[in-house]
C-alpha cells in the first residue's frame, strides 16, 4: 500500500510539472510537498483527495490567468453598442461596471461591479424582440431585399438596440457573479460551479484595486482537473460511468431535431438552463451535433445565416464551422493556449465542433422537443 501511495506521489509531481513560463511552476514544490504531508496523516477516500489536492493550488498558479485586459462594460451602454463592442473585441462576455461615485466605493469589489452577461445573451435576446416588433425589419425574414446585419436590425428598431444593458437583468440576461482573488483555491471556484448551475464563468479580481483581471471558466476547470489523470484516486472517479451520477433526467434535456429550424433551436437555446440543445436525428432519436450560446457569434459573421435562419434547418448550421482550419475538437490541448487570453474568446479553435457531439454509451433519446 505504501508504495502505491508512494509511486501515486511521483505521478502527482509530473502532473505538477509546467513550462517554466507558467506561474504553476513556482507552486509546484510547495503544492507537491503540503499535499504529501497532508496525505500522511489522513486515510482518505478517493474524493477526499482531490478535494485536498485542488484545495493546494491557488488560482494564481492557473496558466495565463493575467495574461488579457479584461473587457468591461457600462450598465448605461446600449444593447447595440455593447454587442459591438464584445464582438470588435473578440469576447464572449464581459462583467457589467455599475455607475457610481467613485468616493462612494469603500473597496468592495462588489460595489463596482453587479453583474456579468455574454454576448449571446443580448444577440438573443435582440432576435426575439426584433421578431416581436410590429414590423418586421431587415434581417428577420420580413424584407425581400438582401440580408440585414444584427447591428442593422438594432438601428431598425431603436427600442431594442437603445436599450440600457442596466435593464436586461429584468429579462434575466444576466449571470450570477461571484468573484474569487488570486489566492482563492481551485477548490473554491469547483464549488461555486457545481453549486450555481447557471455559472459559466468566475471573474478574478485583484485585491488591491479591485479590478477584473481574468476569468476562469467551467472548460479551464475541466483541463486543470484532466491533468490530475495517472492518479490513483482521481482515475477512481474519472473511470466512472456517467450514468452513476446523478444527473438531470433526460425529459429535462433541451433539444431539436435536426430537420427543425435553426431559429427554432435558437429559441430553445435561449431557455436553455446549461447553454447547450443537443440536435438530434428525428428517424433514429440519435444525437447527431449540439448548437451552444458559445455558437451565436456566428450569426454576426453572416449576415444570409442570419437573414435565412428560419428556412436552415439546424442540421445544416452544425456543419458551419466544420470546415474551419486548425479547428481541434479533442480533449487533449495545449494548456497554455486554454488558457492564456484564450478563455472568453468568440473565435476559438480549440472548441469542439458542434457536429462532433459528446454522448454516453447510450445513444438514443426517447425525449421529443
Amino acid at each position: 500500500m505504501e508504495e502505491s501511495k508512494m509511486m501515486d506521489f511521483r505521478k502527482l509531481e509530473d502532473v505538477m510539472k509546467q513550462p517554466e513560463d507558467f506561474s504553476v511552476v513556482d507552486e509546484k514544490e510547495s503544492v507537491v510537498s503540503n499535499f504529501m504531508a497532508d496525505l500522511k496523516h489522513h486515510q482518505l477516500d478517493p474524493g477526499s483527495a482531490l478535494q485536498m489536492f485542488l484545495d493546494h493550488i491557488p488560482i494564481s498558479s492557473i496558466p495565463g490567468i493575467k495574461n488579457s485586459p479584461v473587457v468591461e462594460l457600462n450598465a448605461e451602454d446600449r444593447v447595440k453598442d455593447a454587442i459591438h463592442l464584445l464582438y470588435e473585441k473578440n469576447v464572449s462576455g464581459a462583467p457589467i461596471a455599475d455607475v457610481v461615485d467613485p468616493d462612494t466605493i469603500i473597496g468592495r469589489f462588489s460595489d463596482r461591479y453587479v453583474g456579468y452577461i455574454d454576448l449571446a445573451g443580448m444577440v438573443l435576446w435582440s432576435l426575439e424582440e426584433c421578431e416581436k416588433a410590429p414590423v418586421q425589419t431587415r434581417g428577420t425574414g420580413g424584407d425581400e431585399n438582401g440580408k440585414g446585419s444584427i447591428f442593422t436590425m438594432l438601428e431598425d428598431n431603436p427600442r431594442i438596440g437603445q436599450a440600457k444593458v442596466g435593464e436586461l437583468a429584468k429579462s434575466y440576461l444576466w449571470d450570477p457573479f461571484f468573484p474569487v482573488h488570486l489566492d482563492d483555491t481551485l477548490f473554491h471556484v469547483l464549488l461555486l460551479l457545481s453549486n450555481h448551475h447557471r455559472l459559466q464563468v468566475v471573474p478574478v479580481i485583484d485585491r488591491s484595486n479591485f479590478q477584473g483581471i481574468g476569468f476562469v471558466t467551467q472548460n479551464a476547470v475541466i483541463q486543470l482537473l484532466l491533468q490530475s489523470s495517472g492518479l490513483e484516486w482521481f482515475d477512481s472517479i474519472a473511470d466512472k460511468t456517467l450514468s452513476e451520477f446523478r444527473f438531470e433526467n433526460e425529459e429535462r434535456v433541451d433539444l431539436v431535431y435536426g430537420d427543425r429550424s435553426l431559429a427554432e433551436a435558437l429559441h430553445i437555446l435561449r431557455g436553455s438552463r446549461v447553454g447547450v440543445v443537443a440536435v438530434v436525428n428525428r428517424e433514429n432519436k440519435k444525437v447527431i451535433g449540439c448548437i451552444r450560446k458559445s455558437d451565436v457569434y456566428l450569426l454576426l459573421e453572416n449576415n444570409e445565416l442570419l437573414g435565412d435562419r428560419k428556412s436552415v434547418a439546424v442540421g445544416e448550421f452544425i456543419h458551419t464551422e466544420t470546415a474551419k482550419e486548425n479547428s481541434d475538437g479533442t480533449i487533449e490541448r495545449d494548456l497554455g493556449a486554454l488558457f492564456a487570453a484564450g478563455a472568453l474568446q468568440l473565435r476559438n479553435n480549440f472548441r469542439p465542433k458542434m457536429d462532433s457531439p459528446v454522448t454516453t454509451k447510450r445513444a438514443a433519446l426517447s425525449s421529443k422537443p
